[in-house]
């Protein structure tokens, strides 16, 4: 109330982001080594303090002002110039800063480094108006460039890709969608023509995001393999600023990610360097993918979080019918539900970085790595899907507000509306995950994962939902063995297939953090009201 009697609502207020995440602290205080955990808290701590600080004016000011093409000067001179505001190029200083990229190739904390950066991208995330989108493409040229790249281009980009000085720090795109269509790379018609003993790249992109960074890496069409795609790297802008035979069409009007530049172009002897063996492009790019991939989970599992401490803090100030929403059973019970999700979320791609991290450092065994290719797309599609779910759940507990724009509130949704699109769609991803299986032992090492894991639940109180994840995953199993003779059969049941993976081995991760003390029983039960098998 103001003096004169009239009512105002309090807005929701955002605290130190690591602080207050209580679902994060204790896996972290159950899984790292804690000399690990006290090296790397003052820094989460630092961070979770900007992403409720500094940061959100950045963002506000980026999603506020999207990018703007100049495509000539005053005197007609074509300069296909992208313009951003200092709050998207603030946010590119404070991910070099903050080692966004960088956390996971120091290794410092050896195999846990993977981790530790995907924790720092957790929290940058929600507060950087997808900033992260072309750090995820930056992450996934350096590891491709550490795998497959010479020692010159290691030499070359790597020290501007991991820098953490903003002035020396370069961020990369990732150019693969053409008019043709998106996950399907067999038409690609960009080629590669030899000229003068170097490549220079011919063709028409119809989305680039991150247009605006200093390097992309993109498939083309290799004369030294039959036309067979290989993947180059190309430098966007030559000495002088000029863009490398590259012009730009328009940018993207979408729904979401506003403050990401998105262009249409084409490449018109674009100068670019190959990666790796000539032809082997398709399969390159797949290394690039098992990054930006988890990014897209971490990220989306960031945003369930943001509008949980959104909604959770305004609970806590709303009075509705008398008493604050936090006083409402069926309030605390919607939260409570989200919560849930969110916590299944956090724990399955937090086991991703652990592994990933194993795998980068040599330490991962072969099971490791088979659980590593499965689950990288069913972490994808099922926390893609979810984060949409909980957002617009969020939205919802705000009323009228959560579908104003200048509260600051819809910006989540249809932000996070992009990540079942991104890296692979949720079929086209439930599609892979069948053909991890067709080509490996994955189903086997997936089951023996789980009833490894199962047979650690002691409690008795956890028998009931071992026997229900032992029932959902032969379930599984039993609809991947009868569609073996109908491929379509299984076409069309692979997005029922690979979210019933999702719940499943969720479970499983919940249960065991159950059975070891730290996490409360009730929030494995609300994961398990869903069924787990849905094929």
């Amino acid at each position: 109330m103001n003096d004169a009697g009239e009512f105002f609502q309090d807005a929701p207020v955002l605290g130190n982001q690591y602080r207050g995440d209580a679902a994060l602290q204790a896996w972290l205080k159950a899984y790292l080594p804690a000399e690990i955990l006290k090296q790397i808290t003052p820094g989460l701590d630092r961070l979770g303090a900007r992403a409720a600080g500094d940061m959100l004016a950045m963002a506000a000011d980026a999603d506020a002002h999207p990018p703007q093409h100049v495509p000539y000067d005053p005197w007609g001179r074509r300069i296909d110039r992208i313009d951003t505001t200092w709050g998207w190029q603030a946010l590119r200083r404070v991910a070099a800063e903050e080692g966004i990229v960088a956390t996971a190739y120091e290794r410092r904390e050896a195999a846990w480094s993977r981790l530790h950066q995907f924790v720092r991208l957790y929290l940058y995330h929600p507060s950087a108006a997808m900033a992260s989108c072309p750090l995820a493409m930056t992450d996934g040229a350096a590891r491709v460039l550490e795998v497959f790249g010479d020692q010159l281009l290691k030499q070359r980009y790597l020290p501007r890709l991991l820098s953490r000085d903003p002035a020396a720090f370069w961020t990369s795109g990732q150019w693969m969608t053409e008019r043709s269509g998106g996950s399907d790379v067999s038409g690609t018609s960009t080629t590669a023509l030899l000229e003068k003993g170097a490549f220079r790249l011919h063709g028409t992109k119809w989305f680039t995001s991150a247009t605006d960074s200093q390097l992309a890496v993109t498939l083309a069409r290799d004369p030294e393999a039959g036309d067979k795609l290989s993947l180059f790297l190309l430098e966007l802008r030559d000495a002088e600023g000029r863009l490398n035979g590259i012009f730009v069409h328009r940018l993207k009007d979408k729904l979401g990610t506003r403050a990401l530049p998105t262009a249409e172009l084409t490449l018109a002897g674009t100068p670019a360097l190959r990666i790796g063996e000539p032809g082997h492009g398709v399969r390159n790019i797949a290394t690039v993918l098992n990054i930006t991939r988890l990014y897209n989970a971490v990220c989306a599992v960031s945003y369930m979080r943001r509008g949980l401490a959104l909604a959770e803090d305004y609970a806590r100030k709303r009075r509705a019918f008398g008493k604050l929403l936090s006083e409402h059973p069926l309030h605390r019970e919607t939260l409570a539900e989200l919560h849930a999700e969110f916590v299944g979320a956090l724990h399955l791609v937090l086991h991703l970085g652990v592994l990933l991290g194993r795998e980068e450092t040599a330490a991962a065994g072969t099971a490791d790595r088979i659980l590593l290719r499965l689950l990288t797309p069913v972490a994808k599609l099922f926390t893609g899907k979810q984060s949409i779910a909980v957002v617009s759940e969020v939205l919802e507990c705000f009323g009228g507000q959560g579908y104003i724009e200048d509260t600051g509130l819809p910006v989540l949704l249809r932000d996070c509306q992009v990540l079942s699109i991104w890296e692979g769609t949720t079929n086209v991803l439930s599609l892979d995950v069948l053909r991890v299986l067709d080509h490996s032992q994955a189903l086997e090492v997936l089951v023996a994962d789980v009833d490894n894991r199962l047979a650690r639940l002691q409690l008795p109180e956890l028998a009931p939902t071992r026997d229900r994840i032992r029932q959902a995953l032969q379930a599984s199993r039993n609809w991947f063995d009868a569609t073996a003779g109908s491929p379509t059969e299984r076409e069309a049941g692979a997005r029922r297939f690979a979210f019933s993976l999702a719940r499943s081995y969720t479970a499983v991760l919940l249960a065991g953090a159950v059975q070891d003390g730290w996490l409360e029983g009730d929030i494995l039960q609300r994961w398990c009201r869903a069924p787990l098998a849905q094929v």
